[in-house]
């Protein structure tokens, strides 16, 4: 028999059992487009991502005071485990010695901290950012929207972030207008376009670290809050910071437990967000892979009880010549037909879906900025997933209807 004929038989049999076929599909359907639209989500959120953590820096390393350390615990010791964190401020000798780290291009010793900000009589509390103006603005991932970047001369002048700038106060902020910083006037000499939230740059006010200690007054004259220096090489970004993790320890007399800073390097950090959202998509797609078990029993159900249907005429075929062969491909390619409509709808239900959702958590939970991504690899999988599923699920029934003896099928009621 000619597969165009076996074809045309499997495609009279999935139109001559409609309920019961799209009942089928339906199971098919709802895993495929589950799957389509978790992955699409997950592969959106995986450039969104990589979008947003590209503002950090993956060639910018940051050493912070403090280091998080676990005591305590065991099985001998009841399981409390604590954490204790040791804090001393960074100094100037620690910039000086990352200064001669091979492959450091620039280091910025930070001095942050909240300090009142008037303006036209509203007040609010905002960050304050004191920075060293050469390395900062050669660091700086936010582009301007006006004015200028700090310099090494400037004193008595600020560079806000957008929000800082736009929303903060009833009137937005201009350039060469002036703030108040705990008493005191600052002139706005810049405003930084919007870094989408993810860096924190639109919630900062920028000056050097020369004013930044005067209005915060907490910070001695030679120490810093924070360090962030940039590497020459962003594919050596871990390399070199491990290299400086060695050589401050060396520096400041630590190691082990009197360890009392941490180096985190903005590539760790953005290779462990997106392990973890990977992870969480993978997690939730293996969720939706049940639909498609389910799908996979409703297909063979169905194509057991249309083997039941087709008993006579399957007799008929076998006493006019038919093989068993030509019966395996028959119901073979019924169940693949109706694995590839539910492919089909599924995925179209999906890239709707896909697209819907991210509008509708944005207006109900206010997430934003959520982008969804179609591979077209995934797409090509999920009909070829779907085809083998049916084909998988009619294998057994497909079988046990080629190997009905033709009598026996004749006589079937």
């Amino acid at each position: 028999m000619r597969i165009q004929k076996s074809f045309k038989l499997a495609v009279n049999i999935l139109i001559h059992s409609k309920l019961r076929s799209w009942l089928t599909i339906i199971g098919i359907v709802i895993g495929v487009a589950a799957i389509v639209a978790i992955i699409s989500i997950g592969e959106g959120a995986q450039v969104s991502l990589q979008s947003r953590l590209g503002g950090l820096g993956a060639d910018q390393v940051t050493v912070t005071p403090g280091f998080q350390r676990a005591s305590g615990g065991g099985f001998g010791r009841g399981m409390d485990r604590e954490s204790s964190i040791v804090t001393n401020n960074l100094t100037t000798n620690d910039v000086q010695v990352i200064r001669n780290v091979d492959g450091v291009l620039f280091v910025d010793g930070i001095v942050s901290g909240r300090a009142s900000v008037s303006y036209l009589a509203e007040t609010a509390n905002l960050n304050i950012q004191g920075v060293d103006p050469l390395a900062w603005s050669n660091m700086m991932t936010t582009p301007l929207a006006s004015g200028r970047l700090l310099e090494s001369s400037d004193t008595g002048v600020v560079v806000l972030g957008s929000r800082v700038a736009q929303t903060t106060f009833k009137q937005a902020l201009a350039v060469n207008q002036g703030i108040t910083i705990n008493g005191t006037v600052y002139k706005i000499v810049g405003i930084l376009e919007s870094s989408g939230g993810f860096g924190g740059d639109d919630n900062r006010i920028f000056m050097t670290v020369k004013d930044a200690r005067t209005i915060l007054g907490r910070v001695g004259e030679n120490k810093y809050d924070s360090i962030v220096f940039k590497v020459a090489d962003s594919s050596q970004a871990m390399v070199i910071a491990n290299e400086t993790d060695a050589r401050l320890a060396i520096s400041r007399h630590v190691i082990g437990k009197t360890k009392d800073y941490t180096v985190t390097s903005a590539e760790a950090t953005q290779q462990s967000i997106q392990s973890v959202t990977q992870t969480f998509t993978l997690f939730l797609a293996a969720i939706a892979a049940v639909s498609l078990l389910v799908g996979a029993v409703g297909i063979a159900n169905t194509m057991f009880t249309s083997v039941l249907e087709k008993t006579k005429e399957i007799g008929v075929m076998k006493a006019i010549g038919a093989k068993n062969r030509d019966i395996i491909i028959i119901f073979l390619l019924n169940s693949g037909l109706v694995g590839l409509v539910g492919g089909l709808i599924g995925i179209g239900l999906g890239v709707i879906i896909s697209s819907i959702l991210p509008n509708l958590l944005g207006r109900i939970g206010g997430i934003g900025n959520i982008t969804t991504v179609v591979p077209t690899n995934l797409l090509i999988e999920a009909i070829l997933i779907s085809v083998a599923i049916g084909m998988i699920a009619g294998a057994i029934p497909a079988y046990r209807a080629s190997k009905l003896k033709p009598v026996d099928a004749l006589r079937y009621e």
